[in-house]
């Protein structure tokens, strides 16, 4: 035994013991998972096999019925609305198969606005967004709203958006799932490496091999549960 290891990293998020129930319909049945700073872990499994929930849960989106979410030191799953609002503005992004803009902002103002709630100056919230924009090839296309954007085009809003504010962790609910093969393999090669500069993790759920090949690690689900840990090669 090598003495001279350090001790294994403290996971940034902790879910133990998941369990969701929709009506009569179990969503997660003791879903548990670890995300780690600066890794990105993919949530795979068949439609219906309780991805979304349990990034959900994971993000404060959604309250379990059953099981613990830890952020770091901090329980989330009983904490507070205005508390995991405030983790959502600041230190979690969210983004959304369909990007979920504001359709009547211009993609400069959808990136500036978490920077603007959180009180930066519009200013120098805007100069921030374009070069979120920039960095995502999309700076040509500023001020045109979400309705005339191209699918790919608007994905890269949305990852400048989530990205904007520089977020310990990011939550990607089949993010290339409304794009072609060609769109969708570029927008993931920019998040991760956009994440990797920012050290953020990134909880990435896909039905999608190749999505999923730009993981660290693999966690499968299947009817709720969390099966054996793939570790990607």
């Amino acid at each position: 035994m090598n003495t001279t290891e350090s001790a294994p990293r403290q996971p940034l998020l902790t879910a133990r013991d998941l369990r969701k129930t929709y009506g009569s319909t179990p969503a997660l049945s003791g879903a548990s998972a670890e995300l780690h700073a600066g890794e990105i872990l993919a949530l795979t499994g068949p439609s219906g096999s309780g991805k979304s929930t349990l990034l959900h849960c994971v993000a404060g989106i959604v309250r379990p019925d059953h099981g613990t979410v830890m952020y770091r030191d901090e329980r989330l799953e009983h904490a507070p609305e205005e508390r995991l609002s405030e983790l959502r503005r600041t230190e979690f992004a969210v983004v959304f198969q369909f990007g979920q803009l504001i359709p009547e902002l211009t993609a400069v103002d959808n990136v500036s606005l978490p920077l603007i709630l959180n009180g930066t100056d519009r200013r120098a919230a805007q100069e921030q967004a374009r070069t979120w924009l920039e960095r995502f090839g999309v700076l040509g296309r500023a001020e045109a709203r979400p309705g005339e954007l191209s699918g790919g085009q608007a994905q890269r809003v949305a990852l400048a958006r989530a990205l904007v504010t520089g977020p310990k962790a990011v939550f990607a609910d089949e993010p290339t799932g409304a794009l072609d093969s060609l769109a969708g393999e570029q927008v993931m090669a920019e998040l991760t490496s956009a994440a990797r500069e920012l050290g953020a993790a990134v909880l990435l759920v896909t039905h999608d091999a190749t999505v999923a090949a730009y993981a660290d690690r693999e966690i499968r689900l299947t009817d709720g549960r969390t099966a054996a840990l793939e570790v990607s090669a």
